[in-house]
């Protein structure tokens, strides 16, 4: 297990080394993540009243693709510069290959989400902030759950042509369930009463689906890349 942790932390490190130098993922996910928001803020409020469950949804499709265009720019990355044949070839344990990239898409998405979900409470008016606690868990079990798919499906696709079609072909409906369980979720806290029962619920199916889908892209990372 030590050994395993360490080249997860070694993996992640690469990747946030890279990436604060450059800033290039964590700039272009950031400016297209608050232009959704901005977009849809305009088309969904009007008079300063949006419309009844529009800030649950933006959210959630405003992480969604900027959760894709940060998966297919990590490992876009890692193909340019011939990184994921290296990795492969280390004498190390392939999982901890897969735990590392997708901690490291984590922490870019949490990131995004430390900026987006202000503005969503501003823009529509949503008491975000009134059960943090839910409200984090959710958002945080609805991104582990997006990422630990698109994680496994974009290393997949790194070396096929047509990667940056095929990756949101292949991701969304994956995660449509982790997609509606994180609307409804927050649109549960997000009414006059808030429905605290439901979003538990809603938190208790997306704690389901991370361990599935976790626990399945362990055994299948290193075939599916051995292929």
């Amino acid at each position: 297990m030590t050994a395993f942790f360490r080249t997860v932390w070694m993996v992640t490190r690469k990747d946030l080394v890279i990436e604060l130098r450059s800033r290039e993922i964590l700039l272009t996910t950031v400016f297209f993540a608050l232009s959704c928001v901005l977009v849809f803020a305009f088309g969904f409020v009007k008079d300063g009243r949006p419309i009844e469950d529009a800030a649950a949804g933006i959210l959630w499709i405003a992480i969604a693709f900027s959760g894709t265009l940060a998966l297919g720019r990590a490992f876009e990355r890692e193909r340019q510069g011939d990184t994921l044949r290296a990795l492969m070839m280390a004498p190390v344990e392939r999982p901890a290959l897969y735990v590392g990239k997708l901690a490291g898409v984590l922490l870019l998405l949490a990131a995004v989400e430390a900026l987006i979900v202000p503005l969503v409470a501003l823009m529509f008016q949503a008491p975000l902030f009134v059960h943090p606690l839910l409200m984090a868990g959710l958002l945080a079990t609805g991104t582990i759950g997006f990422a630990a798919v698109g994680t496994l499906f974009a290393a997949m696709l790194v070396r096929t042509r047509s990667r940056d079609v095929l990756l949101p072909v292949i991701l969304y409906p994956m995660t449509v369930p982790v997609i509606i369980a994180g609307v409804r979720g927050t649109a549960a806290l997000l009414q006059a009463e808030a429905d605290l029962p439901m979003a538990r619920a809603w938190l208790s199916m997306l704690v389901c689906f991370d361990v599935a889908f976790i626990t399945l892209a362990l055994w299948t990372f290193e075939p599916v890349m051995a292929d």
